[in-house]
């Protein structure tokens, strides 16, 4: 039995969540095989994350009625010619606000059925695979002053940010930047061990509940492991043994907290 051939379309249906759990892995191989392809899906990637932050502030907004009601032909009966464009227009913009990310819609209604923690991690995943992979720029700025780089993200976050000491994990501070985010913006730290394997420490303003846990793909790849908790939204993603990845992570909060001057109750 030959093996199935992937094209552009399937990259689409992976962000969107709906390839077939049993072609994952055989997709994964494919990108791999096929760098241009691999280079399209990083890029789609990171311009659905740029998409799902431009429109933040009303993606989390119900669907008004009168629009869930044209789209269901619940609409009164037209009088004019112009009301069939308004219908399609109205189903147009639906479908595009699914387009943006099929994850975030809820079935049986048009509800947004992601919660905040899992949202965080959405983010902190998407903004990991952008930038991890590219080679030249993968941070505004270096790690080589950390003082520097921490005053910078504090800033430009409004957070009072340190640079969690991962030296114990075999990890140095590469650099940062800064993203945007629900709440506002979002700092980037990008990490790096001896073999080159990359990590990333994400923060932002959370005003949600206390929330944590880890966030991922269940046929492996990055994953995150977050917590929300007095006003601070961190997740720490990484392609990492499970064991290894949450040892990082608990090191890497302690020291965010401890830095924030935040104790926990």
């Amino acid at each position: 039995m030959s093996a199935r051939t992937f094209t552009e379309r399937d990259i689409h249906l992976a962000l969107d969540g709906e390839l077939p759990e049993d072609e994952r892995a055989a997709f994964q191989a494919w990108l791999d095989a096929n760098p241009d392809m691999k280079a399209k899906s990083l890029r789609y990637s990171a311009d659905q994350f740029a998409l799902r932050n431009a429109f933040a502030g009303v993606l989390d907004e119900e669907v008004p009625s009168r629009l869930t009601a044209v789209v269901n032909g619940e609409a009164p009966p037209r009088r004019k010619p112009i009301l069939q464009w308004w219908r399609m227009a109205a189903a147009a913009a639906l479908l595009a606000t699914v387009g943006l990310g099929g994850f975030l819609l809820g079935t049986g209604n048009l509800g947004f059925a992601a919660h905040d923690d899992d949202r965080v991690a959405e983010d902190a995943l998407a903004a990991h695979v952008t930038y991890i992979a590219d080679a030249a720029h993968p941070v505004e700025v270096s790690g080589e002053n950390p003082d520097y780089l921490m005053g910078w993200l504090s800033k430009r976050t409004g957070l009072k940010l340190v640079a969690p000491d991962l030296a114990a994990s075999g990890f140095k501070l590469v650099g940062g930047r800064v993203l945007p985010a629900k709440h506002g913006t979002a700092a980037l730290m990008l990490y790096e061990d001896a073999q080159g394997e990359r990590i990333s420490v994400y923060v932002t303003a959370e005003g949600g509940a206390r929330s944590r846990g880890t966030y991922g793909p269940e046929d492996g790849g990055a994953r995150a492991v977050y917590w929300l908790d007095q006003g601070y939204a961190c997740a720490i993603v990484g392609d990492l043994p499970q064991e290894r990845l949450s040892a990082v992570a608990r090191d890497a909060y302690k020291q965010l907290l401890a830095g924030a001057g935040i104790v926990r109750s």
